[in-house]
């Protein structure tokens, strides 16, 4: 009997749960990256302030993959899906499926600003990641030599943006302006560098609790960074930010974490689409589609919990992903398919050494708890054993030391 063949656009959390649910079973499947390795997101403000390698986070797909008898890799980007012919378009040809699943994730949302997009820093690849701290690192090298002008616009930091990553990235600057930068550059008075947070909305974390956002603003406060709530980024144009309030700061450092907008592929009907999402029903089929699905932060499934659709988080892509695997193993046995339901088991964010908040379904808490909390399940949810250890040996040098030897500054040499 001839496997049914199942091809996979996209690595993250979502196509790399269903690839491994599938390894090994009744299928060929065919997973299809722009990328050859899975990122795990949710450390990358560690490698963009120099707390990790870009390696601890990475994991290569071939090698998740290796003892593999029906997954192949392909090194490709998507251009167009064909549903009339059951084909895709890549750069590296088309391929044939009998089931298609969209899992491409999110890119960062610059709310059509061209302007804000060419000048501010994104972080939603690790390469995105390893941009920003060679960037960050090269203001401070260029701060010894530059003018009294420039040096202000070196010495700021801004962060767009006050969800979990803008708090994580802005307090992880903040550890790093105390403990390792008046270290590395004794002649610079790092007094003068300033990280700030604009966020649109009026608080910090404002998709938590409202303890959890009055924790977070607090411990922020503390360890000295400015917050400006309420307020909008209009224009930047590499040197100078300015707000909806007309006020005006320079900096050389913009990082945008204010937002996502999903990556979809030509081909599909825009009836198929909502809010740059596909719309699927509870077994995640794609509109009017049969054989072709989308999982985690691409699909925009409505259900009686979630009206509005689901949270784009990696734990709906992660669940997503094993729930269609075991829907493709049900429905080779005529088994009865199970609809998708998230199950919130919360939500957390971590802004420094003993600062973090945690919020559960019927408890929320903060503090030094929170911390060893949020550090422990990240540590469970990073794929390799090896990538385990070294991950945990690299947060106790830090805990020990208060540094870390990372900060080599990558340039391409042009020459």
């Amino acid at each position: 009997m001839k496997k049914k063949k199942i091809i996979i656009l996209g690595g993250g959390f979502a196509g790399i749960h269903l690839a491994r649910k599938l390894n090994n079973k009744f299928f060929d499947v065919i997973l299809i990256d722009k990328l050859n390795y899975h990122q795990f997101q949710p450390l990358f403000y560690q490698v963009a302030t120099a707390r990790l390698e870009p390696a601890n986070i990475s994991f290569p797909f071939r090698k998740i993959f290796q003892r593999s008898k029906n997954v192949q890799v392909r090194l490709a980007e998507v251009i167009e899906i064909l549903p009339a012919s059951n084909q895709i378009r890549t750069t590296e040809g088309n391929f044939n499926y009998d089931d298609l699943v969209i899992a491409t994730g999110c890119k960062t949302n610059f709310f059509g600003n061209g302007q804000i997009s060419k000048h501010a820093y994104s972080m939603k690849t690790t390469q995105e990641a390893i941009t920003i701290r060679n960037e960050i690192l090269l203001s401070f090298e260029k701060y010894i030599c530059a003018s009294d002008e420039e040096k202000e616009a070196l010495l700021n930091i801004i962060i767009v943006g006050a969800g979990p990553t803008g708090v994580e990235l802005a307090g992880s600057f903040a550890e790093m302006k105390k403990y390792i930068l008046p270290k590395d550059y004794p002649s610079i008075d790092f007094s003068g560098l300033t990280i700030t947070i604009l966020e649109g909305s009026k608080n910090t974390l404002n998709s938590m609790s409202a303890e959890s956002q009055i924790a977070s603003k607090e411990y922020l406060q503390e360890m000295g960074v400015k917050i400006k709530t309420e307020v909008f980024v209009t224009e930047y144009d590499g040197t100078t930010v300015t707000m909806n309030n007309g006020e005006k700061i320079k900096s050389k450092n913009v990082i945008w974490a204010a937002g996502v907008t999903g990556n979809i592929i030509m081909g599909l009907p825009n009836e198929a689409v909502i809010k740059n999402r596909y719309i699927v029903d509870r077994f995640n089929r794609v509109k009017d589609h049969s054989n072709i699905y989308a999982i985690g932060d691409i699909a925009y499934m409505i259900t009686p919990n979630y009206p509005n659709a689901h949270p784009q988080l990696a734990n709906v892509a992660i669940n997503q992903g094993k729930n269609i695997a075991n829907n493709f193993l049900a429905g080779l046995n005529g088994k009865p398919l199970k609809e998708y339901e998230y199950k919130d088991l919360g939500s957390m964010a971590t802004i420094g050494k003993y600062k973090a908040v945690v919020d559960l379904p019927n408890l929320k808490f903060h503090g030094r708890i929170a911390w060893f909390f949020w550090m422990f399940l990240h540590l469970m949810l990073i794929l390799s054993v090896r990538n385990k250890f070294l991950t945990f040996m690299n947060w106790m040098w830090n805990f020990i030391a208060k540094d870390s030897s990372l900060r080599l500054i990558f340039k391409r040499d042009d020459h």
